[in-house]
């Protein structure tokens, strides 16, 4: 294989497009591969389907330097490319909590019959632990072509930071089974593990896990901190403040140690209930029953912030226009996936509110899934008039908003601090009622 080997990816949903994108930036050529020609036709044209900072700007950038395409053709990938990346999704099976792995088998099987003699396909979706195992046999039973191989890579990208993950990612995690097929991944990510970037080379089994266990880490430490915060609204803590104590030990540090509505978007529920179910599967499942706690601790800070704004409100929404600040589940993305503030915003509205939603790039996805809410261009407009405001997606224009601002539109100035982000001392300063969750 020459240096730079010709990479393909197959999936060009949020992963599978920033991947393309980026392995381009990086000087390979590229060829992306979905399914839905209007996608394809969307990338062809320098069209984005997401919102991720600056992704724009080099999908453009490598499309006009010609690195970089996108085809519905798996004939044509498979003549191209040398490394496959396997980046389709992997969402939750309806009514189960278990994966759904019907996109990954459907890509995977289109792909055998069209690779070339020494192609290596690297899986990056998160899958359960064996599916590896299974799509190797699949594809040693099923290959026409000679020395084909599978890896295992796993992705660990931040929504929001998803370009700078990708072109400078903390480590790289290869599943292989073979010296060959570690040396065709080295060489894929080659300028990456020049910067210098760990690389940790294990099985299947191990790199499988990964992505998966990051993944209920993180989703323990929050959960952690907001079963704090109930404790706190309890004793008449401050959960805040809680927090910043605990970062000062570096045995625990601050990084996802932050109270407030909890998380969701597409990935560490479904991950974590995915596991929860493999494991299952396994015979297991009673090292993972702790991520039952995670996952109800998580859903119910929802309800505590529509008990806690129903509070505020003065025991009932009946009758009362409420501005909520925040659509997508987290700032610097339009990803409404299991999205904490829509779920509260829906729920308030059905208790008998009448709900404005503003959020800078997820309006047009919310509109979609919640036609019912009320939408408006700006957070003054979906403020004006408004009894009641919730913050509950901390993007930085509504961290850095001055409350004098809002207050001179409002009918009452009421503001629930959903993310704990907003400083209370500036609101309270400027005549505002602040409560916020997990503290006084």
């Amino acid at each position: 294989m020459s240096q730079r080997p010709r990479l393909t990816v197959i999936g060009t949903g949020y992963l599978g497009a920033t991947h393309a994108v980026c392995m381009a930036e990086l000087g390979f050529e590229v060829l992306g591969l979905d399914v839905e020609q209007g996608k394809v036709d969307k990338l062809n044209a320098g069209e984005v389907p997401f919102f991720e900072p600056g992704l724009p700007e080099l999908l453009s950038k490598n499309l006009e330097s010609g690195r970089l395409r996108f085809t519905t053709s798996y004939a044509e990938v498979g003549e191209f490319g040398d490394v496959h990346f396997l980046c389709v999704g992997t969402p939750q099976k309806k009514g189960e909590m278990a994966a759904d792995m019907t996109y990954v088998d459907a890509a995977f099987s289109s792909l055998i019959p069209h690779l070339r003699d020494g192609a290596l396909i690297a899986g990056k979706s998160t899958v359960p632990a064996g599916t590896a195992e299974r799509l190797a046999t699949q594809l040693e039973r099923d290959a026409k072509a000679s020395g084909v191989e599978l890896a295992w890579n796993p992705e660990f990208l931040r929504e929001g930071f998803a370009v700078e993950d990708t072109l400078r990612p903390d480590r790289l995690v290869f599943g292989v089974r073979s010296q060959q097929a570690e040396d065709k991944l080295r060489a894929a990510f080659a300028p990456v593990i020049d910067l210098p970037t760990p690389v940790v080379v294990t099985d299947y089994a191990t790199a499988q896990l990964v992505k998966v266990s990051a993944n209920a880490f993180l989703a323990t430490k929050i959960s952690f901190i907001n079963a704090m915060a109930e404790v706190c609204e309890a004793v008449g803590g401050d959960v805040t403040q809680l927090s910043k104590a605990l970062s000062y030990d570096t045995r625990i540090g601050g990084r996802f140690l932050h109270a407030g509505l909890g998380f969701g978007g597409g990935c560490l529920p479904k991950d974590i209930r995915a596991f929860m179910a493999r494991a299952g599967e396994l015979g297991v499942d009673q090292a993972l029953s702790f991520l039952k706690e995670v996952d109800a601790i998580n859903l119910r800070r929802r309800a505590r912030m529509v008990d806690l704004a129903r509070e505020v409100a003065g025991g009932s929404f009946g009758g009362m226009k409420v501005a909520v600040l925040g659509a997508a589940f987290k700032p610097n993305s339009d990803d409404i996936r299991d999205s904490p503030a829509l779920d509260v915003a829906a729920t308030i509205q059905r208790q008998g509110a009448a709900v404005c939603v503003y959020d800078p790039a997820a309006m047009e996805n919310a509109l979609v899934l919640h036609p019912e809410l009320g939408y408006r261009e700006t957070a003054v407009e979906a403020a004006r008039g408004a009894d009641l405001v919730l913050h509950l997606t901390e993007w930085a224009e509504f961290r850095e908003m001055d409350p004098a601002v809002l207050g001179d539109v409002v009918a009452g100035k009421h503001i629930v601090d959903g993310r704990n982000a907003l400083d209370p001392v500036k609101w309270r300063a400027a005549g505002w009622t602040y409560r916020a969750l997990g503290r006084p």
